[in-house]
Formats: structure tokens, C-alpha cells, sequence
């Protein structure tokens, strides 16, 4: 039997196939990767950054909090450095599990890259979860080592390789390994291997680990690659050089996407240890940020807000809001007091 032109069933004007019952963009499809070539997300993102014009001084990230900075150059070479020390000093396996709990820092990015470049799956948490809240994350991801701070060790049980402390001296020498690009070695990541394993809010029962495979995040990349392509096409001048200030955590399934997204865009990334409206106004303000990603009650704030007017915040060109539905009225509120400030939902 002669099979079937699934694009012949399709409704061209909503992409619904009545004979399949799904949807399928109207838009042109996606370059990817061949499926069968090895490719982690990680060197999938520092490939595109590469072929980017950016100077390896660029400010990659910078956690006001702290007062503390990464550039592009250092960032390459940390996560070089850190993956290199974990093969030296701790006997893990491919699709081994690792757990991260922290707060927001510089040092968060470089342990991400670092295992997903290695197969090592991330699983990261919110720092002010419960021991035993913790405790039921690490059984259902099946976690062997650890990512933690001084003031979040103590919540994490006995594992098989232990828990690396962040602020340690331990984990700083780590970071500083030189010369490693022609000895670290190769791992064989294949695209359908998970990634990284995040979890539910647990609204609606216990909280529940969902495996997400490199193949996912590069697909979601590849979108936001052809995106940043896109931005100021029709423009004589070239577009500003991103500068986002991340209002989500970076545990957060939000946040975890945010982050792979501003390294192939050659991205400056701000954070602060914890959320403050005033503190997001005054980096806006300091440093020029272009973007934020929102959740609906910071939009709220944005547009009921007095404070507002003691910051410069002409530099903001748009808005991501997600985790919730925001309404149409304060949309166009929204709208209404930031004209030049695209909110997309």
C-alpha cells in the first residue's frame, strides 16, 4: 500500500491533521542535527556561541548579590577545567545523576555545562525545599553526587561519591586546572540520552521528576537560535547585545532553558541572590538589561508601581511572562506605560 503524504492530510491553514488528531507548525522546519550524531546540548550551545563575533572579555554572568563575575573566556575554561577534574577525582559513570541545590551564583552555569558535556544528568532543586522534600528528589532521580553550598549540605542525605561543596577551596581548585583540552577525555553523548531530570511544582500531588534528553533541549535552542538570526533583520543598526536580568530561578524549568538560550546568544546574564523589585529596577538601570524573564505578578508590580519612575529603564525591549496566564487588561495596561517594551506571553 502506498503510504500516505502526512502534509496532504494537513489543514493548511491551522496545521491540525484530522487523521492523527495532532497540530504541526506552519512554519518552515528546523535545521538539527542528524538524530544519530553524538552531540550533548552543551557543545551544542558552545558550538553557536563560537561562530558568534563576541570578545572573550564579554560579561557572561554576574550575580550582583555578591558582587561577583564571569566572562565568556573564563566560563569556556572553567567548565573545561571542572569537567577534566570530575573525571580525574570522582569515578562517574554516563547517565550517572547529579544533584544541585543552590542558590543562584556564577558557579551554577559552569557546573551545568560542565555535566551535561561529560553525559552526567542535572537535576537541580530549589534550595528551600525540606530535608525531606530533598530526600524524596534524590529517590527518584537516583542521584550519586551532590552540588551543594555550606548553607545547603546539611539537607542532603549520604550519597555513593558525596556532595561537592560550591564555596569550598575543594571546588574552587577545580575550576582553575590549566592545559586540560588536549588530555580531558572524550565523551560519547547521544542525543536521546536524558539530559537533565526537573521537577514539578507538586500542585497536584508529590513532586514528580521529568526526564528531559539532550535531543529536547537542542530542538528548543535551535528555536531560539533562528530567533536571535531573526532579531533586527529589517534594522540598519545592528541590535544592542542582550543583557538579561533573570527573575527565575535557575532550578527552574524556566530558568534551566533561559540559561542554555543566553550562552548561544552570547547573552550577559544578571542575577541576585533573592528576587527584589527595587534591586531588578536598579540593575536594569545599571546594567542596560534588554530582557527579563516574568512570571504575571512581577508584570503586575511593573505597571502599579511608583518605583518605576526613579530608574532609567529605556534599555528594556522586551518581556517573556510564563508560569501562569497573565490577563488581557493588565497586558494592555502593561502596554500602555511601556509602548517600546514587547511582553510575550
Amino acid at each position: 500500500m502506498a503510504e500516505t503524504d502526512p502534509k496532504r492530510l494537513m489543514d493548511p491553514k491551522t496545521g491540525f491533521s484530522h487523521q492523527t488528531g495532532t497540530y504541526s507548525s506552519l512554519r518552515p522546519p528546523l535545521p538539527l542535527p542528524p538524530i544519530n550524531q553524538p552531540l550533548s546540548v552543551a557543545e551544542f550551545c558552545l558550538s553557536l556561541f563560537h561562530r558568534t563575533s563576541t570578545d572573550g572579555s564579554t560579561t557572561f554572568v554576574v550575580n550582583e548579590t555578591a558582587g561577583e563575575s564571569l566572562s565568556y573566556s573564563q566560563f569556556v575554561s572553567q567548565v573545561r577545567s571542572l569537567a577534566y577534574s570530575l573525571q580525574q577525582r570522582y569515578f562517574l559513570s554516563q547517565n550517572d545523576v547529579a544533584f544541585v541545590v543552590s542558590p543562584p551564583s556564577i558557579h551554577i552555569p559552569v557546573v551545568y555545562f560542565a555535566l551535561l558535556s561529560l553525559g552526567i544528568i542535572v537535576s537541580p532543586s530549589n534550595p528551600l525545599s525540606s530535608n525531606s522534600e530533598i530526600a524524596h528528589q534524590i529517590q527518584l532521580s537516583k542521584s550519586v553526587i551532590a552540588f551543594a553550598t555550606s548553607k545547603t549540605f546539611h539537607k542532603i542525605p549520604s550519597l555513593k561519591h558525596g556532595t561537592i561543596l560550591l564555596d569550598s577551596p575543594e571546588f574552587l581548585s577545580m575550576l582553575t586546572q590549566s592545559n586540560v583540552d588536549n588530555i580531558i577525555k572524550s565523551v560519547k553523548v547521544n542525543q536521546s540520552d536524558t539530559a537533565a531530570i526537573l521537577y514539578s511544582s507538586g500542585t497536584t500531588g508529590r513532586v514528580k521528576g521529568v526526564m528531559v534528553t539532550h535531543r529536547n533541549l537542542i530542538g528548543m535552542m535551535a528555536i531560539s537560535h533562528r530567533y536571535n538570526m531573526n532579531q533586527g533583520k529589517d534594522n540598519d543598526k545592528p541590535p544592542p547585545r542582550p543583557v538579561t536580568f533573570f527573575t527565575v530561578p535557575l532550578f527552574h524549568v524556566f530558568g534551566f532553558f533561559m540559561l542554555l538560550g543566553m550562552v548561544l546568544s552570547a547573552s550577559t546574564v544578571v542575577l541576585v541572590e533573592r528576587f527584589d523589585f527595587e534591586e531588578m529596577l536598579r540593575a536594569v538601570e545599571k546594567y542596560k538589561v534588554t530582557g527579563m524573564p516574568v512570571s504575571p505578578p512581577v508584570v503586575v508590580a511593573l505597571v502599579k508601581s511608583d518605583l518605576t519612575k526613579k530608574y532609567n529603564l529605556s534599555s528594556l525591549q522586551g518581556l517573556g511572562c510564563g508560569g501562569a496566564s497573565l490577563g488581557e487588561e493588565m497586558a494592555q495596561r502593561f502596554k500602555k506605560k511601556f509602548p517600546n517594551v514587547l511582553l510575550a506571553q
